[in-house]
């Protein structure tokens, strides 16, 4: 659809996709504004009762004219392809900011059905969940007055702008008053977890079962969580005829009793004692948001801290990645204290030489505490200086000098771990203790050779990672069980079996440099991440991967790659929702870095969102314009929208940045045939064979060239050899916009067999 005119509006993205309707974004080319189309899905249109249901969302919606409720402009239902013209809502769904916000601090529970999914996201600031509400509650108040019940309300319906405004959509259950109605009682219709009593036992409702999903949302905004739970359809719905749930207060301090009466009324589960109207809804919330605004947010009592990279005073300015490894290994050691906020490794390593007041980066990062120091190594001597400070107003909360030998680098980071959870007041249990005082070695020279090696894959380049298998390598020599290690090697190989070196010759050493940091240490969530990864973009196991992506999740759910990794996989399983859950996870707990930001552009491209992936990708760029990947995440977006000259401009960068790799050039020669540079296309065919002399060049290069040039044939007999090569490209193939020219093909439906992706 995307690209053609229907009517008079030039479709210019997909937004979205249900069990209703298919929404895309479009450009009214008579009245020139933004405007969203909802179609009815192909395999309904020969339905009269779901084609008359469509027709019905949009005459309903269309008697409310409010300013929290999304305005239907018109209908089109000529034809085979009957669609609502509506309101362009920029913004994000009141589902997709709880799952954002609760990226912060928690990836449990994820992954499940978004209908029955338990739910484990941060909860949202007291004052925006009383404001969404009351709006939610105002459109509902207009609709209700014209004896419209919308009994489809859900936070995945609710649209929140950049602005805080709420609009109400998808009226496409909603039920009028009088005879015309589309269904019958003892009709069970709405999304489970949020249903009514009386509406999941299909009996009759009114407008007080729109107040009962209402008060789920609230609940859901609160806690981060739904108040029924249950593993399938019918435990959640067992959870809401006859269990109550847990207390809001139970799972935050912050919130006031006058908004947990709020709740509570709002999930009578006898209507006559539910809120009768949503005026009176709208009272008591106006009135707990007064008591509420008095009150300090729970936020705002959780000790927070931003550790630094250490500045380098020594002579030679030698001791960069000692300096960084310092800082890191805190950071780490502090996330595993329960009830500590730690800002994220990239988003403290942003200050690093950038000469701010230390008030100024507590504002950005949202933290109370800064942790800064210094490192001078001379010989075998270290000075190391530290100070724990007030973001509020620069004082000192504690500092220290330590002049010792190298060899005591260890006992001084348990020194000055213990001195600022003691200076933060934090109260540390024996197990938190024995996590914050863990060390994967005793050697000395082992744990900075293991710095190098972190400093080296930080930097995500071909030499780089080359170096950082040299420094983890010679970790290993010196202390055979570094588990960190073995998992820093799988990495490090990894991706160079993605872009560098040839799949068959890295991936298998790879997997078992995985395998042996498991078996060093079950525990660490980054051997499984790593095992998981190789799963999915070597042996094609998909179980497998999963398996291990979720048990990283288990072991750290902080662990902000890992998020983004099962989010690229489960974009290329086709599980779009839940991939772009993990992947605004990985962006909140992980906001500046480089690698999570052009992998979030991958994910977006890969869920057909074009324009918010060139969104991200720009973002991506901006942030570090010397990062080769977010350039190529970039260009996908392009070349998606059509966008050559943007496109071809940023796989340019992409050329000169990875020292012609042949995965870029093929990229590039891609972009050419498709934008009709056919000539340039076969020269860097020829271009590709001659590299080949000296570098290794995937198959999956030279196929994809062929598809941009239609040459189907050529295409297909590359394509099977980047199969029998085991290209990263492969697993990508269900869903890669870039082959639905093709997708339709026996031999490619064939090649999604072999690979297990034909479902």
């Amino acid at each position: 659809m995307v690209g053609n005119t229907v009517s008079h509006y030039r479709i210019l993205e997909k937004l979205g996709e249900g069990g209703m309707g298919v929404v895309y974004k479009a450009e009214d080319t008579k009245l020139k504004r933004t405007v969203a189309l909802k179609f009815l899905p192909s395999h309904l249109t020969k339905n009269d009762t779901d084609k008359a249901r469509f027709l019905h969302e949009a005459q309903v919606a269309a008697v409310l004219n409010h300013n929290n409720v999304c305005t239907i402009h018109e209908i089109h239902d000529e034809g085979e392809n009957p669609f609502i013209v509506m309101e362009y809502v920029e913004g994000k769904t009141l589902r997709d900011i709880i799952a954002s916000i609760g990226a912060k601090h928690s990836g449990d529970d994820i992954g499940k059905s978004d209908r029955i999914r338990p739910g484990n996201a941060s909860p949202l600031k007291i004052l925006d969940v009383i404001d969404y509400s009351i709006q939610i509650a105002e459109a509902l108040k207009a609709a209700h007055k014209k004896s419209i019940v919308h009994r489809d309300i859900k936070s995945e319906n609710i649209m929140v702008t950049e602005t805080g405004q709420v609009k109400v959509m998808d009226f496409g259950l909603a039920k009028l008053a009088g005879p015309s109605q589309l269904t019958k009682t003892g009709t069970t219709l709405g999304t489970v977890s949020y249903m009514s009593p009386e509406q999941a036992r299909g009996e009759e409702v009114d407008h007080r079962t729109d107040i009962w999903s209402l008060g789920v949302i609230l609940y859901e905004m609160l806690t981060g969580q739904l108040p029924f739970k249950g593993e399938y359809e019918q435990a959640v719905i067992y959870s809401i005829l006859n269990e109550n749930p847990e207390q809001i207060t139970s799972s935050r301090s912050d919130i006031h009793k006058s908004l947990n009466k709020v709740v509570k009324k709002a999930l009578e589960k006898d209507p006559g004692k539910r809120y009768p109207n949503a005026g009176s809804l709208i009272k008591d919330l106006k009135s707990s948001g007064k008591i509420s605004s008095k009150l300090p947010s729970e936020e705002e009592s959780i000790p927070s801290i931003a550790v630094l990279p250490f500045r380098d005073m020594s002579p030679q300015k030698d001791q960069d990645y000692f300096c960084e490894g310092m800082a890191e290994e805190l950071i780490n050691a502090l996330t595993h204290i329960k009830g500590m906020k730690v800002a994220a490794r990239t988003s403290a390593f942003q200050f690093k030489a950038v000469d701010l007041d230390v008030r100024r980066i507590g504002e950005e990062l949202g933290v109370k505490t800064i942790l800064e120091g210094s490192v001078r190594k001379a010989g075998n001597r270290l000075r190391i200086t530290a100070q724990l400070v007030k973001a509020e107003d620069g004082y000192h909360l504690w500092s220290e000098k330590y002049d010792r030998d190298l060899e005591d680098i260890f006992a001084i980071q348990d020194e000055i771990s213990l001195k600022i959870v003691e200076n933060l007041k934090v109260t540390l249990l024996e197990k938190d203790k024995a996590k914050l005082l863990r060390r994967y070695t005793e050697d000395q020279e082992a744990y900075d050779l293991y710095l190098k090696g972190r400093y080296f894959w930080n930097r995500r380049y071909e030499g780089g990672l080359q170096k950082a298998i040299e420094y983890f390598n010679q970790t290993i020599k010196k202390d055979t069980s570094h588990a960190p290690a073995y998992s820093g090697i799988a990495d490090s190989l990894s991706i160079l079996g993605l872009f560098w070196l040839r799949p068959r010759d890295v991936f298998p050493r790879a997997k078992s440099a995985a395998q042996k940091a498991i078996e060093i240490d079950e525990t660490l969530a980054e051997g499984h991440a790593s095992l998981g990864w190789i799963l999915f973009m070597y042996d094609w196991d998909w179980t497998a991967a999963e398996r291990k992506f979720k048990r990283a999740i288990e072991l750290d759910p902080r662990y902000a790659l890992n998020h983004m990794w099962y989010a690229v996989f489960l974009s290329q399983m086709g599980r779009v929702e839940e991939a772009m859950v993990h992947s605004k996870r990985a962006l909140g707990l992980e906001p500046v870095s480089l690698i999570i930001n052009a992998c979030s552009a991958l994910v977006l491209w890969t869920n057909r969102q074009y324009g918010e992936a060139i969104k991200q990708g720009v973002k991506a760029v901006e942030m570090d314009p010397n990062f080769l990947l977010s350039y190529w995440y970039l260009s996908l977006g392009y070349n998606s929208k059509g966008m050559w000259k943007e496109c071809i401009s940023a796989l340019e960068k992409t050329v000169v940045l990875s020292g012609d790799s042949p995965f870029f050039l093929g990229a590039i020669g891609h972009a050419y045939a498709k934008s009709g540079q056919k000539k340039k296309a076969q020269e860097i065919l020829c271009r590709l064979k001659e590299l080949s002399k000296t570098k290794y060049n995937s198959p999956i290069n030279e196929a994809l060239i062929f598809l941009g040039l239609d040459e189907k044939d050529q295409m297909f007999e590359y394509l099977e050899k980047a199969y029998n090569e085991r290209s990263f490209m492969i697993p990508s193939l269900k869903v890669a916009p870039a082959y639905d020219s093709v997708r339709q093909d026996p031999r490619y439906l064939e090649l999604l067999k072999k690979i297990g992706l034909d479902k």
